[in-house]
């Protein structure tokens, strides 16, 4: 009898290490995103200068110059918007997630990688903002919804890594909401043939997307 309590005494101890190993390693996979989401923000605001000028500006000049500057904000906006959706989507799928494993590592690596793109496209677009930078920027926004939609479907099949009290609702719409981010951005490619201002606008619906899951 003393041996059975010993042992059972044991397991119970080891038990807690384990979770303990998990939660460590979520915590290092969380802190790591939350730099590189940081990080990706902050390069969007850098972009954002005023041309070289040959000598001091007035006023006039310096307000004129400014204004001129306009695509660079609207880029600006658009993609911290982007981004901070990107992030708000992120942290409230690691809520969720109570294990991890090497393919859950990679998953969030390569959405990283997409993440810590979107300044450069922010950039080409507030630069030119034609047909090409349009259809560029919905491309890379696309592919870091979609391998955001590919990394909650894996860990959310058959509650692989989530909490299994997560219900089947919230797991859809975890999952259809990337894809339809998705699908309006590659939809707008099509839109960028027509007229890339019309593409551009077309963005905006993504504010229903919440709305309608």
């Amino acid at each position: 009898m003393a041996r059975k309590t010993s042992k059972s005494s044991h397991s119970a101890e080891s038990k807690p290490a384990v979770t303990k190993h998990e939660e460590l390693g979520l915590e290092r996979l969380i802190f790591f995103s939350d730099a590189v989401f940081a990080i990706a923000i902050t390069l969007l605001a850098l972009e954002i200068r005023l041309p070289a000028a040959e000598g001091p500006l007035s006023n006039g000049e310096l307000i004129q110059a400014l204004l001129a500057i306009w695509p660079k904000y609207l880029a600006y906006g658009i993609s911290f918007l982007v981004l901070g959706a990107f992030w708000l989507s992120h942290h409230r799928k690691f809520q969720l997630i109570q294990r991890y494993d090497r393919i859950l590592l990679l998953l969030n690596l390569l959405l990283l990688m997409a993440v810590a793109l979107i300044p450069f496209p922010t950039a080409v677009l507030s630069e030119y903002g034609n047909q090409a930078a349009t259809i560029f920027y919905a491309l890379a926004v696309a592919v870091a919804n979609l391998l955001a939609a590919v990394l909650w479907w894996y860990v959310a099949r058959r509650h692989r890594l989530i909490d299994p009290h997560v219900s089947e609702q919230q797991r859809r719409r975890e999952l259809w909401a990337p894809l339809l981010v998705s699908a309006i951005f590659l939809l707008s490619i099509g839109l960028a043939f027509i007229n890339d201002d019309l593409a551009k606008f077309s963005w905006i619906s993504i504010i229903v997307v919440p709305l309608v899951l």
